[in-house]
């Protein structure tokens, strides 16, 4: 009974290296829209969606594993010579994870700098776009104003 609640753990945890590696290449995607002189935004969002159902999708793995995890515990702790081989494959599999994670979370920090960056340029173009609105606003005004004559002194004296 118990071996079949390790294996379960076993494809719990390798579901989750599955997962991960999914949230690693849509990180990369992202990388390589915010690197481009025109980020594409509705693509850098489909990015973030598709991250966030996978992150759903780790948050219930690790639901489940925690779960499964406490209904073995004493049994495990009890019994740790029995079950040592598949204890061993359970603790490489999350140093794996605990490795990607950490590459994950080293690669969410390039990418929110990149984001930033990103806006921030997005801003200063704004900023410019709208001087250059005022500008040209105000030439059109000065420009439509030249037509009216000027208003003269005129001697009121007979």
């Amino acid at each position: 009974m118990i071996e079949n609640y390790l294996n379960i753990l076993e494809e719990s945890l390798k579901k989750k290296i599955e997962v991960l590696k999914r949230i690693h290449a849509a990180n990369e995607a992202q990388t390589d829209l915010l690197k481009k002189e025109s980020v594409d935004l509705e693509a850098f969002d489909k990015t973030v969606d598709e991250k966030d159902l996978y992150i759903n999708e780790l948050t219930s793995l690790d639901d489940g594993f925690e779960s499964l995890y406490e209904k073995i515990k004493q049994e495990l702790e009890g019994n740790k010579e029995r079950y040592a081989v598949q204890i061993k494959k359970l603790q490489e599999l999350i140093k794996d994870i605990t490795d990607r994670s950490v590459a994950i979370q080293a690669q969410e920090a390039r990418n929110k700098a990149l984001v930033e960056t990103c806006f921030k340029k997005e801003r200063q173009n704004l900023g410019q776009s709208r001087k250059n609105s005022k500008a040209a606003y105000g030439y059109y005004q000065n420009m439509n104003n030249k037509n009216v004559p000027q208003s003269h002194f005129m001697d009121q004296k007979k």
